[in-house]
């Protein structure tokens, strides 16, 4: 076990340099302000999207600012040895390697805390009992989940998520003039085929994103859920990349893949839950919301792409501009009579998504005619500076 944890916490022993790796300073500064409190801090996310690198950037700030390095703990919870083994057994190991007693103030790093069984309790007791600050990683939304609310007033969660296009342009090292802002263009062509993974914007590789969606299926649903038709649930998927952006029978899905309907939802409910889909409910009364069907949006622009290629190049623009609104808006799709407007949010904001094309004459009655604090048509690639007022 000792070797075992010297191997995860090089700083022990050697000097740490993450010189190489990018800050992604919204992130980054969130954890940096909580590094002094008492909760727990969650990241959670699409698996590879860079929470790992977040907590190393975390770590390295730490040893930076005078932080004695015994006194950082990582460890990631999916090694194989250390499955069934309770988090108290492995920070007892860890303070035993260092002589640290339970008072000695630690920084603890879990990464994908959710293979450790029955976590939540694990992590109250930790909390409760020993002097630590606690920060875990999780590719689950729902395995995340508090049922029993033993962190309840103790934990504090923020999701991370792939790349937006601005911060594509400096992961690339590429900055555009304001006199040359015709270049965005070209270059949110390249993001919409590249995507937003931290890894594959700085080396681009068709194989790299079908490695990390086989690996998503196979290893968080397949095999987490007990499912024995791994080629079921990849078809599943191929399926709602094709209907992105667009209205989503769950009728229909089952129809085609031969499965109930209950199913059918189901493996929906696997895809939203490890971040693989979002989904957008319908803007009206609860029984609206409810029995409306879901518009479907890609996780990632780059994942979009490898199953639609170039056509729609519209809904690119229109999948980006969902994925910059949520979770910092309450965010619907407005439907009425056929027509449709992209966003509408819980305040009142009316977004419409146009790349270089316009609404038609009912879009554009139903656009004007509905009451809003503000309305925006996003129709090229500039005005997506218009979002950046909305981020939290």
């Amino acid at each position: 076990m000792e070797e075992l944890l010297y191997q995860y916490n090089p700083w022990w022993s050697d000097e740490f340099d993450v010189e190489d790796l990018i800050i992604r300073t919204n992130y980054f500064n969130k954890l940096k302000r909580n590094v002094e409190n008492k909760s727990i801090i969650f990241l959670t996310g699409l698996r590879r999207v860079g929470k790992t690198t977040l907590m190393k950037l975390l770590i390295q700030d730490l040893i930076e600012s005078g932080i004695e390095t015994k006194n950082i703990f990582y460890i990631s919870l999916d090694d194989y040895v250390l499955i069934d083994k309770p988090l108290r057994d492995i920070l007892t190991e860890y303070r035993k390697i260092h002589k640290l007693s339970m008072k000695d103030k630690v920084y603890i790093f879990f990464d994908e805390i959710t293979y450790s069984k029955d976590y939540h309790q694990q992590l109250k007791n930790i909390y409760d009992t020993q002097n630590t600050k606690v920060f875990a990683t999780s590719s689950s939304s729902s395995l995340l989940k508090d049922k029993k609310a033993f962190l309840t007033g103790r934990a504090i969660t923020y999701e991370v998520k792939p790349l937006d296009f601005n911060e594509y342009l400096k992961f690339k090292n590429i900055k555009v003039k304001k006199s040359e802002g015709y270049l965005l263009e070209t270059y949110f062509k390249d993001y919409m085929r590249e995507g937003g993974m931290p890894e594959n914007v700085l080396n681009p590789s068709r194989e790299y994103l079908m490695n990390l969606i086989d690996d998503i299926i196979q290893k968080d649903i397949t095999a987490y859920n007990g499912l024995r038709n791994h080629q079921i649930v990849r078809d599943y998927y191929t399926l709602l990349m094709e209907r992105s952006g667009k209205q989503l029978s769950i009728n229909k899905i089952g129809n085609i893949l031969k499965l109930s309907v209950d199913t059918a939802r189901r493996y929906l409910g696997y895809f939203e839950e490890t971040y693989l889909i979002h989904l957008l409910s319908r803007y009206g009364k609860t029984n609206e919301k409810l029995l409306s069907a879901k518009k479907i949006y890609a996780c990632d622009l780059g994942i979009k792409h490898l199953f639609i290629g170039e056509r729609d190049l519209g809904s690119y623009l229109e999948n980006y501009i969902y994925l910059k609104m949520r979770n910092n808006k309450d965010l619907f799709y407005l439907y009425e009579n056929g027509n449709e407007i992209d966003f509408i949010t819980r305040d009142g904001i009316l977004i419409e998504s146009k790349y270089f094309s316009e609404m038609n004459e009912k879009q554009k009655k139903l656009f004007e005619e509905t009451e809003a604090t503000a309305k925006y048509v996003i129709d090229n690639i500039k005005k997506l500076e218009i979002l950046e007022e909305f981020e939290t």
